[in-house]
């Protein structure tokens, strides 16, 4: 049966900076604790027919019950449609810097983001409270399309790892960079150089209209590890893991249907008839050695002529008769 997952509700204590490594559930840490439990980047990566926002406002809304501060940078729908869903408790922890209104600053008013994109980013780079902070990128496709690569990576590597700043002696709490990738629209190259920044990468697939994400962890000083979680979304954005489809619901072949024989219509023969066999085993090979050619090889016939060898030596032929390693205890 498919176990739920139950995130903290409002009323529970909120983590303390010493708390702010990610507490297990015993037997494994549930699906959100795990995908926010190593900090820098977390990677979704989505495709039209599995979208990863849901997922997304899934991360958000544990982090905000956890009691750390959320910054949202959104370019993709209205601020609006992305705080839908969520209760006032939760929407009140979160802070919405509003790309998608006015991307490029032509209103002049005081709401739009100085800089554009960029600005919004380095000014998340300049954190004013050491606690534990959040920060939703939706999404790094919307940035891609305009910023170069190289700079939107330079500033995701410094906004993952603020929390190891040289010359800061304040201390400072993990930092956790969420970032929504809709891979169909980019190349291999973009999406490999985003990939090498994640600390976990999420994959969202599945099969049979049920979802299934491929999480990367990426652990310091270790190897990476791979896991596989099937899971549905509930609409106040908590996970219900569950099993995988079932083996019942997939497709059986026809027991009536008769066996395609892969050996039809082939252009060549993978077997021999009789008289072929008879044919191959007569067969004497050049490389095989018999009786026959041995006898005629010793014994020439009397109709076969011989060879001689005749040897005339040269004058400066060292004809020496002695042995010479006669010297040689040999």
């Amino acid at each position: 049966m498919p176990r739920p997952f139950h995130l903290e509700g409002a009323g529970q204590r909120a983590l303390t900076p010493s708390e702010s490594v990610r507490r297990g559930s015993g037997r494994e840490l549930e699906m959100l604790e795990s995908l926010l439990a190593l900090g820098g980047l977390v990677l979704l990566r989505d495709s039209v027919e599995w979208e990863g926002r849901s997922l997304l406002k899934a991360l958000i809304k544990k982090s905000a019950v956890c009691g750390e501060q959320v910054h949202i940078l959104g370019c993709e729908v209205s601020e609006e449609e992305f705080r839908e869903g969520f209760d006032s408790s939760i929407n009140s922890r979160l802070v919405y810097h509003d790309l998608f209104r006015d991307p490029l600053n032509w209103s002049k008013t005081a709401e739009a983001l100085p800089g554009g994109p960029l600005g919004a980013l380095r000014a998340m780079c300049r954190r004013t409270n050491p606690g534990p902070v959040t920060i939703a990128l939706d999404s790094l496709s919307w940035l891609l399309l305009h910023l170069p690569c190289t700079t939107l990576c330079q500033t995701l590597h410094a906004l993952s790892h603020q929390d190891s700043r040289p010359g800061d002696s304040s201390p400072v709490e993990q930092v956790h960079v969420l970032g929504l990738l809709h891979e169909e629209l980019h190349g291999p190259g973009p999406v490999g150089a985003l990939s090498s920044l994640a600390q976990t990468e999420v994959t969202l697939s599945g099969t049979m209209g049920q979802a299934s994400a491929h999480i990367l962890y990426r652990r310091p000083q270790q190897r990476p590890t791979h896991q596989t979680q099937w899971f549905s979304i509930l609409p106040d954005f908590s996970l219900d893991l569950q099993g995988g489809p079932r083996l019942e619901s997939q497709p059986l072949p026809d027991p009536h249907t008769p066996p395609v024989d892969p050996t039809t219509h082939l252009t060549f023969n993978l077997h021999l008839s009789k008289k072929e066999k008879e044919a191959k085993d007569s067969l004497t090979l050049p490389f095989q050695f018999s009786s026959e050619k041995q006898q005629a090889l010793l014994c020439p016939g009397p109709g076969q002529a011989t060879s001689h060898i005749f040897y005339e030596p040269d004058a400066y032929d060292d004809l020496d008769q002695e042995d010479p390693d006669d010297d040689l205890d040999v």
